[in-house]
């Protein structure tokens, strides 16, 4: 691994990590959803830290080079991410849908429920 790809790896890290931090603080990413991407940025760390780890396993997945091992590795991960937000997503639509199922007959119970209540205050005063 060249010495300027590992500059870059750490310069990446660094700023991702700087990234997900501001996000939380900000309110706007929860602690769970961010320690995917510090322990990317903190994996990326360590291979440029340790370089003789990225050369074994390019060596054992049969990569070509540490850069294209380092290229395929994060492509992974990130589809493995991209899965697991297409099931998150999934889910909320399908909570949403049962939400808003429910909101609609509880509407439309209130609705016959005040008609009941009206008809029988119609029918106590021509009494």
């Amino acid at each position: 691994m060249t010495i300027v790809l590992r500059c870059v790896l750490i310069t990446v890290s660094i700023l991702l990590t700087f990234f997900v931090l501001r996000r939380i603080r900000q309110s706007r990413m929860k602690i769970e959803d961010s320690i995917f991407w510090v322990m990317s940025a903190l994996l990326l760390v360590a291979f440029s830290i340790f370089p003789g780890l990225a050369d074994l396993l390019t060596k054992l997945s049969g990569t070509y080079s540490t850069a294209n091992f380092l290229f395929m590795f994060m492509i992974f991960l990130l589809l493995v991410k991209s899965f697991s937000l297409s099931v998150k997503v999934s889910q909320l639509e399908r909570r949403v849908t049962d939400l808003i199922q429910m909101l609609a007959l509880d509407k439309e119970e209130d609705e016959k429920k005040g008609e009941r209540d009206h008809e029988e205050k119609d029918s106590g005063y021509s009494q």
